[in-house]
């Protein structure tokens, strides 16, 4: 990863991720690494990485070496079932470094939600109300994901209502992309949700809830007189 380094790219990163004093991903460092060459590395070696060299690059100040650590994690876990638990602990106890949004939407649902498909669901309501960190909470909306590509969105409407007013424009954005997914498979169950919810939800949540409807529908949400 350092080898790839690319100081030409580290302004226009740390700007795109808000690095700025009071931004959320303040005092983020960069090497400047785009998303595809991480993960060309991350393929190319992930066979011969230990849990010990995980926990050193998990941590690193850099945001890209946490990137390829958390794809390198997924990885693990899709091909070795009985290291999967493991994967799982190791994803949980370094919450504190997955502190963006492309290190959540990127491992949460490959790996936690997958995970969790089969097994009881609570961890994600906890970390959704009581997540530490707003990247946290995320987390819990996110990893819902994997439910829904397998037909199962109760979960993410559940889930949605509990950070229906949370504070942050990035769960808004969260929560509503997961509402439009979950909306692709099954529109009704979107508009039912909806229907009672629709005007006191923040604007960015609805918009991106609703960016699938067609025009004349998503025009009569923004106005307040969808039925």
């Amino acid at each position: 990863m350092l080898a790839k380094a690319d100081p030409s790219q580290v302004e226009g990163l740390a700007r795109f991720f808000k690095t700025g004093p009071g931004q959320y991903g303040y005092g983020d460092q960069f090497l400047g690494i785009k998303v595809p060459v991480t993960r060309s590395i991350v393929k190319a070696c992930w066979k011969s990485v230990t849990f010990d060299d995980l926990g050193e690059c998990i941590s690193s100040e850099y945001h890209e070496v946490r990137l390829a650590a958390l794809l390198t994690l997924v990885e693990i876990f899709k091909h070795a079932d009985e290291l999967q638990q493991k994967c799982v602990d190791f994803y949980l106890s370094h919450t504190e470094y997955i502190n963006n949004w492309d290190l959540v939407d990127l491992s949460c649902y490959p790996l936690l939600g997958m995970w969790l498909l089969n097994k009881d669901r609570s961890l994600l309501y906890n970390m959704a109300r009581n997540g530490k960190t707003i990247w946290e909470q995320r987390i819990g909306m996110v990893s819902t994901m994997t439910f829904v590509r397998h037909g199962q969105l109760d979960d993410t409407f559940s889930i949605a209502d509990i950070l229906l007013h949370h504070p942050h424009d990035l769960i808004h954005k969260a929560v509503g992309w997961l509402l439009r997914e979950a909306g692709k498979r099954d529109k009704s169950a979107l508009e039912a949700y909806l229907a009672p919810r629709y005007r006191g939800m923040p604007r960015t949540m609805l918009r991106y809830a609703i960016e699938k409807f067609p025009e004349s529908e998503r025009q009569a949400y923004l106005n307040g007189h969808a039925h």
